[in-house]
C-alpha cells in the first residue's frame, strides 16, 4: 500500500526552495508513494512543472476570504458567518502595521491566519513544512500524520527570527531537514535540545535535466554587442540577494572602461529601488532587471559570467546550477558561500562589497586562463545529487 505524504509551502511563485520542492517531486517513486501538495496560493512559476501525479488541494473558503483587502474580507467573512476568523483578520490587519521585521511579523501573525485553516481531513504517514514560518507551522498545528517535518533552507540566524516561538514548534517536529552543513551547524547551536532531530539533505539537482532545458531555446536570449561581457545573477529582488551591491559593482565596472551587461532573473519587493538606483547610476543600458523565467537555463548556458551577491544563503541552487553549466564563478563571502565554492579552485570568494565583486568580475574577464581553470575544474565534479531522495526516504521509513 502507497505510503500518503503532504508537502506544505505557501507557492510556487519563485524562489530556491520552491524549485528545489518541484525538483524534489519530480524525483519520487509514485508507485510507492501518494503525494498531496497544499498551497496558499495557486499561481506561481514552477506550477506548470508539478508532475502530474501531485494532488494540489483546494483552499479553505475562510482562506481565500481572509486573503482579500482587509475591508472586502472582514465584510465576506461576517457576511458568511465566520465571526471568529473576521475577528482575527481585524488583529493581523493591525499588528501587521506595526512589526518592521518580516519573518518576525509572519511568526506572530500566524495564530491569527490558523483560524482560516480547519484540520486536513486526511491521515499521513509523513507532513512536510517544506518552508520556514508558515509551512512548519501549519503542518504541527493542522495536520494528522505519523511523522512531521520541518526543512529549513536558510542560516536560521540570519533571518532575525524569534528562536523561541520556532523552538516551541521544532519540539514537535519528528525531523527537521536543512540544505548544508553549515546550517545545520546554526540549527545545532540554536536548538541544542533538538539537535538530534536535525538532518541534511541537499538541494536536488539533475545536470541531465539542466542541460536539456538549457538546449530548449537555441535563439539568442541576450542582445549584446560584439566584444559585451554578459553578467547573470538569478534571485528574489529581496534584501536577502544584496543586488544594489550588483548595480554599485556594475557601476564601478563601466566606469573602469569595461563593456559588460548585467542582468538579473527574478521577481521581488525591491524591484522599485532597485530601477531607481539603476536609473540614478545611468546604467539602463549596461543593467537589465529580466523578471522571472520558467526556464532560466538558456540565459545562464549564454551567460559569460555568474555573480551571487547575497548577504546569506542557506545553499544556492542558483550557484549548484551555475556550476552545472561550468560557468565562472563570483559568490560574496556569505556564511554557507564555502560550502558550495573551494575559492580559486572552482570559483571566486569575494568581500561583501561592491569594490570586491567589481574586482572579482575585472579579474575574470581579464585572465581568460584562470576563466578556464575555473570552468575545466567544474566540468571534472559530479554535481547531480539525484540520490539525495533516498535521504528522504529514510526518513520516512
Amino acid at each position: 500500500m502507497k505510503k500518503k505524504l503532504l508537502f506544505i509551502i505557501p507557492s510556487l511563485s519563485s524562489g530556491g526552495g520552491e524549485r528545489s520542492l518541484v525538483n524534489l517531486l519530480n524525483q519520487i517513486d509514485y508507485s510507492e508513494y501518494e503525494v498531496d501538495l497544499f498551497l496558499l496560493n495557486h499561481q506561481g512559476l514552477f506550477m506548470e512543472h508539478l508532475p502530474g501525479e501531485v494532488k494540489v488541494l483546494p483552499l479553505p473558503e475562510q482562506y481565500r476570504l481572509f486573503s482579500q483587502p482587509a475591508h472586502q474580507s472582514v465584510f465576506m467573512l461576517l457576511a458568511k458567518g465566520y465571526y471568529r476568523v473576521a475577528f482575527n483578520r481585524i488583529l493581523y490587519s493591525i499588528r501587521h502595521r506595526y512589526r518592521d521585521n518580516l519573518s518576525i511579523r509572519e511568526q506572530y501573525n500566524w495564530k491569527y491566519l490558523s483560524e482560516c485553516f480547519p484540520p486536513f481531513d486526511d491521515q499521513y504517514d509523513a507532513a512536510i513544512g517544506f518552508l520556514e514560518k508558515t509551512s512548519t507551522y501549519m503542518c504541527v498545528d493542522k495536520v494528522s500524520a505519523r511523522k512531521k517535518i520541518g526543512w529549513v533552507h536558510i542560516d536560521y540566524d540570519q533571518m532575525g527570527m524569534d528562536a523561541s516561538f520556532d523552538g516551541l514548534y521544532f519540539r514537535k517536529l519528528h525531523q527537521i531537514v536543512t540544505v548544508s552543513e553549515e546550517c545545520a551547524a546554526v540549527l545545532h547551536k540554536r536548538f541544542p535540545e533538538i539537535s538530534k532531530k536535525v538532518s541534511v539533505i541537499h538541494n536536488i539537482v539533475s545536470p541531465a535535466v539542466i542541460r536539456r532545458l538549457a538546449d530548449a531555446d537555441r535563439t539568442d536570449v541576450f542582445s549584446r554587442g560584439k566584444k559585451e561581457v554578459v553578467i547573470l545573477s538569478i534571485g528574489r529582488l529581496h534584501y536577502q540577494k544584496s543586488f544594489e551591491t550588483a548595480v554599485e559593482a556594475c557601476k564601478k565596472l563601466i566606469d573602469w572602461g569595461y563593456d559588460v551587461q548585467w542582468n538579473i532573473i527574478g521577481e521581488g519587493v525591491e524591484r522599485a529601488p532597485l530601477m531607481e538606483l539603476i536609473s540614478t547610476n545611468n546604467l539602463e543600458a549596461h543593467f537589465h532587471l529580466l523578471g522571472l523565467k520558467s526556464n532560466p537555463y538558456p540565459y545562464l548556458l549564454q551567460a559569460d559570467i555568474y555573480v551571487q551577491t547575497s548577504r546569506f544563503e542557506g545553499k544556492s541552487i542558483a550557484i549548484d546550477e551555475a556550476k552545472i553549466m561550468n560557468k565562472p564563478i563570483v559568490v560574496t563571502d556569505f556564511s554557507t558561500a564555502k560550502d558550495q565554492i573551494k575559492n580559486e579552485v572552482d570559483g571566486l570568494i569575494v568581500e561583501m562589497n561592491a569594490e570586491a565583486v567589481a574586482r572579482g568580475v575585472e579579474r575574470l574577464i581579464n585572465d581568460e586562463r584562470l576563466r578556464k581553470q575555473l570552468s575545466d575544474n567544474l566540468s571534472t565534479l559530479q554535481l547531480g545529487t539525484e540520490t539525495e531522495i533516498d535521504k528522504l526516504y529514510r526518513l520516512l521509513a
